[in-house]
């Protein structure tokens, strides 16, 4: 086979063309990979431009020696319609998963290809409804491909149409290995080890079995070790990269792997970033999987969709254990179902030879905005069944919204289960993050538990002194992720754990602690030029490179004669030096703080034995407001109340108090639109779940009010004498 990279010279529309038209000199040149939504899918307002968008591409025929001519898309997003010389060839749904198009027929000698891109609202394909950007355009690489007339068949679900599944047994490994050919039977060659066999197609499939004795494992970011399987027939070849490794999942033990037990702790990734969307280079995805490898994780939950085939291989090369996953997410639609089939059988075919990747996702948070009827359980059940057809190998797994019930239906349907929790940011304390856990462990023994989603927002600007909820610093994100990681090392048996977000991402429905079309939650921020603190305490946690930094660092003018500094290391003691002179030394466990004075400028050094880092910090008078979110709020105390009369509603009162007043809740209703309104659809639509209301119902307003972060103080002094007026019965 021929592989041609296609990326060049297209023209990009965003009106309607002709199919026929052979003057392309008015409209943009572009080249692949592209996304028309790189800024404005980034800039908040939830008001990106989502339709249909036609790429052109005028292209000699190629020499053809008795060979076919296909077309390879790695990623149309979201619905794809690809025409050769006026006629439609094929039809995609689904944004993130390759597939190709046979060309041969309708060749000529001067060829005109026109692809619709249609990331559109509708009812039938996923993703519709979630909290990230749903960018639309070809980004990612196109490819011809020249092959022989028999060839490795193409069209098997855009896969490479060779599937190795290795046993382990004992000290050796049984690698069973099947082909499917197109267009014909002859014979194939398999290689691999040193070994050698042939076998005749039979109505273009064929299969062989080899033993490895004395087998390499894949054994995770300790020793990542790859086997190669050449399989050929008359010029045309595969080269399948696999991996021999066993797994369980226990609901006391965790996650092992080989036999031995290997906790996963990672991170969720996103694929875009700043400037350029989804429309990622290579070298993009190496940067990605340096840092994580940096921080020391060894496992990643891919979300909500398809990656790239190229990250999947590079958490094969590097052991990173992969959570793969389709975008059936937040809002189940009856118009979806085929969808959801169709994306896990792209998912799991194309994907079923990387050693990484231990279990399917069969949804994320689809309980947020639709009830667990019996519509919801029966797509669950079909895509479950599906993916134990196609790999019986692997487990199921799906990420549950933090306000389904641990009694629901839909928890019996998957092999193991995982929470998405987030109290300590959006509701409640953080000490109800491990309560859910201990109180499920208790519950259910026999039912492995992990901890699919958990983070907290943070500008990198922000810092604060008294950290809180919602205030978005990075301090609070600190104090937020040492809690998880505490909780997470004293709970072995959760199987898996999943910091989210790695990296800041776009979603334009966002306007929020002061960014605008952005989530947040990255240990990075979206363009990874900044580690955040947070990053630098996971490494301290889970890396195993010694080293040490001095949190804050961006926190230099401060207004307090003591200040607090932390210091994150790997090393079991650090010594604190200020204007040279030692302060104190002091053993921990990853977390050192010192109290230090403050009178002036004082420059200060953490040593933990050969490693040191640095800083300089200054007193002010007045405080810094560059760190602060809610400056007004910062020069004035919004939450000191005048005499209240307690007989009557006030915003001290917890938001379940208010919302069962009628009048009261007449109220609440128009202010919590507008703080749904700001972070997306899918706070909007989960604004109206029952157990979301409930958990909500125990938080005193005030603290919800504070977790906002940006509402003005006269509006909440507004809204507590209209509070006021309304009488408790």
């Amino acid at each position: 086979m021929k592989k041609t990279l296609f990326n060049h010279d297209f023209y990009f529309s965003k009106e309607t063309v002709d199919l026929g038209q052979t003057d392309l000199s008015g409209l943009e040149k572009v080249d692949l990979p592209h996304t028309w939504n790189e800024k404005d899918g980034q800039d908040g307002g939830n008001d990106y431009y989502r339709g249909k968008c036609f790429y052109l591409k005028q292209f000699k025929k190629p020499e053809l020696n008795d060979e076919d001519l296909w077309i390879e898309f790695e990623a149309v997003a979201m619905s794809c319609e690809v025409y050769l010389n006026g006629k439609l060839l094929a039809t995609h749904e689904g944004g993130y998963s390759t597939f190709r198009v046979d060309l041969t027929d309708e060749l000529k000698e001067d060829n005109l290809l026109v692809v619709s891109a249609d990331n559109d609202r509708n009812q039938r394909v996923y993703p519709q409804s979630a909290d990230f950007t749903f960018y639309g355009g070809i980004y990612r690489n196109v490819y011809l491909l020249t092959v022989p007339k028999v060839h490795f068949a193409l069209g098997h679900y855009g896969s490479q149409a060779v599937k190795v599944t290795p046993s382990i047994e004992g000290k050796n490994a049984r690698i069973l290995v099947e082909a499917w050919l197109e267009n014909g039977d002859t014979t194939v060659t398999f290689v691999t080890d040193g070994q050698k066999k042939e076998v005749v197609s039979k109505d273009g499939y064929a299969k062989a079995e080899f033993i490895i004795e004395d087998v390499h494992l894949w054994d995770g970011i300790d020793d990542p070790y790859l086997y190669e399987m050449k399989v050929s027939i008359d010029n045309d070849e595969r080269c399948v990269a696999y991996g021999c490794r066993s797994y369980e999942i226990d609901a006391q033990k965790g996650f092992l792997l080989n036999g031995r037990s290997y906790p996963l702790r990672g991170v969720s990734r996103h694929q875009d970033r700043l400037g350029c969307g989804n429309a990622l280079t290579q070298a993009m995805h190496e940067e990605d999987i340096a840092l994580i490898r940096e921080m020391g994780a060894n496992s990643i939950r891919l979300a909500h969709y398809q990656h790239a085939q190229y990250f999947y291989d590079l958490c094969d090369r590097y052991g990173l254990i992969v959570w793969a996953e389709i975008p059936y997410i937040t809002m189940h639609m009856s118009e979806g179902r085929e969808n959801t089939i169709s994306q896990m059988k792209e998912l799991i075919i194309q994907n079923y030879n990387h050693p990484s990747i231990v279990v399917w996702g069969l949804s994320n948070e689809i309980t947020a905005a639709s009830a667990v009827n019996e519509d919801v359980l029966e797509n669950h059940r079909i895509l479950n069944d599906l993916a134990h057809r196609l790999d019986p190998n692997r487990l199921t797994t799906m990420a549950n919204v933090f306000m389904l019930e641990t009694d629901s239906p839909i928890l019996e349907i998957p092999d193991v289960n995982a929470y998405n929790l987030y109290f300590g940011w959006y509701v409640g304390v953080l000490e109800q993050n491990e309560e859910f856990f201990d109180e499920w462990h208790a519950k259910y023994p026999n039912k492995p538990i992990g901890f699919s989603e958990y983070g907290a927002d943070t500008n990198p600007d922000f810092y604060s002194s008294a950290p809180e909820k919602g205030d978005y610093s990075q301090s609070y994100q600190c104090v937020y992720h040492e809690h998880i990681l505490k909780l997470i090392e004293e709970r072995p048996w959760l199987w898996c754990t999943y910091a989210w977000n790695m990296f800041d991402f776009a979603a334009d429905g966002r306007d929020e602690g002061g960014k605008h079309g952005q989530n947040q939650k990255g240990l990075v921020t979206m363009d990874r030029k900044i580690r955040k603190d947070a990053f630098y305490l996971y490494k301290a946690y889970w890396s195993k490179e010694p080293f040490i930094y001095i949190a804050a660092k961006g926190y230099k003018n401060r207004n307090e004669n003591k200040t607090q500094i932390k210091v994150f290391s790997n090393q079991d003691e650090v010594s604190l030096y200020v204007n040279g002179e030692l302060l104190e030394s002091k053993k921990a466990h990853r977390v050192f703080v010192f109290d230090v004075e403050l009178n002036g400028h004082i420059e200060v050094k953490a040593v933990a034995g050969d490693l040191c880092d640095e800083c300089e910090f200054d007193y002010v008078e007045q405080r810094d407001l560059s760190y602060v979110l809610n400056k007004k709020a910062a020069v004035t105390n919004w939450f000191d109340q005048d005499e209240l009369d307690e007989s009557c509603f006030s915003v001290n009162d917890t938001f379940g108090s208010i919302m069962a007043d009628p009048q009261a809740s007449a109220v609440m209703d128009q202010m919590m639109a507008k703080m749904t309104a700001s972070r997306g659809d899918v706070a909007e639509s989960a604004s109206q779940n029952p157990a979301l209301q409930k958990m909500l119902g125990r938080m005193r307003l005030i603290d919800l009010l504070k977790q906002a972060g940006e509402v003005d103080p006269e509006t909440v002094k507004q809204l507590n004498r209209i509070l006021q007026q309304f009488k408790k019965s």
